[in-house]
């Protein structure tokens, strides 16, 4: 049982890191799909060009640790959002794509169509993953065999299309945060313009998600109230919240930064309380719900892997560190190679 809950909060780590890294990517792109300043398209590519491949890899981690220490969860999950997976998938290539062909042509119609596509498909990647955390949250038809039935069109629910549309927000005011400190001048001043467009957004979508919840899926938050550590990242969220706007009016933009990406952790950690020891709820029945005992692997399969991560893991973290401590600071558009 041990090995069984240190798996589900691994997992939670390596989704909040990914969340954490590739959501400011995403949130850059999202600005960029509104951004017709070419000076400042020219600074999203160069902001986001040395980092974005290394943020992926929490993904793929996370990925292939739900395949390794629950791989019934794994099944259910990429059997039934199959076609949203490809259509995210297809989304992540054309994103990745975009950042490395945008330079490669002096065509306006070329660049404008990279911008485009590095533009869309960062909004809907951005509001896949936030549908597939919805339907999570509240609940997918899972059979007793473990077999899910969603179809797509169901998985587009009002509550999953709400949740998504906060995961946009959330990384809009991410992405922002984190473009403010590496701008100057006018640029840095519509950063942090976005940051607090997002937050606001974030805070209204997250409140009507909390009322909802309540309302319709109320068990989860029964749960996670009912444990201890619920105070803490409640405390942590309100705090992160209610401080961000001051950081951004006292132009501490990195403190804003660390303000965001805390209310990301503190709001995946309260999700987190409510669903544990449960992996994907089941609407057809309670009792083919997916928890860590059900849908685990094996005792030696998840001390095997746990052993893996634990000395492939210091790598990942050490690689992410170094790869932002050396681009970190300001980022020039030098008008050379993009526009």
């Amino acid at each position: 049982m041990l090995l069984n809950s240190i798996w589900f909060w691994l997992l939670g780590f390596l989704f909040v890191g990914y969340a954490l890294l590739d959501g400011f990517d995403l949130g850059v792109g999202i600005i960029h799909l509104f951004t017709r300043d070419p000076e400042q398209r020219e600074l999203h590519f160069n902001a986001v060009k040395p980092v974005w491949d290394g943020n992926e890899v929490w993904l793929i981690t996370a990925g292939a640790g739900m395949f390794a220490a629950f791989p019934v969860v794994y099944a259910a999950v990429f059997s039934g959002f199959y076609l949203a997976f490809l259509l995210l998938l297809a989304c992540l290539i054309f994103r990745a794509v975009s950042i490395e062909f945008v330079a490669k042509v002096e065509s306006a119609k070329w660049r404008n169509f990279w911008d485009w596509s590095f533009g869309i498909s960062s909004l809907v990647i951005s509001l896949l993953v936030g549908v597939a955390f919805g339907n999570v949250l509240r609940g997918i038809p899972v059979s007793q065999d473990g077999y899910s039935t969603v179809t797509f069109l169901s998985l587009l629910n009002p509550y999953s299309l709400l949740i998504g549309l906060m995961v946009v927000a959330m990384f809009v005011m991410h992405g922002a945060a984190w473009m403010a400190p590496k701008s100057d001048g006018l640029m840095q001043a519509r950063f942090r313009l976005w940051t607090l467009g997002g937050w606001g957004g974030f805070l209204l979508f997250y409140g009507i998600a909390s009322m909802l919840t309540y309302a319709f899926h109320r068990d989860l938050m029964l749960k996670a109230y009912s444990r201890p550590m619920v105070w803490v990242f409640l405390a942590l969220l309100l705090l992160a919240a209610l401080s961000l706007p001051l950081w951004i009016r006292l132009r501490k933009d990195a403190t804003a930064f660390g303000a965001s990406a805390l209310i990301i952790g503190a709001a995946s950690g309260l999700a987190g309380l409510g669903l544990y020891p449960v992996l994907l709820p089941s609407t057809t029945a309670h009792d083919y719900s997916l928890t860590i005992q059900n849908a685990s692997s094996s005792h030696l399969t998840l001390q095997t892997m746990l052993i893996i991560v634990l000395i492939g893991m210091p790598f990942v973290l050490g690689y992410t560190i170094v790869v932002h401590y050396i681009f970190r600071g300001k980022v020039e558009a030098k008008g050379e190679t993009l526009y």
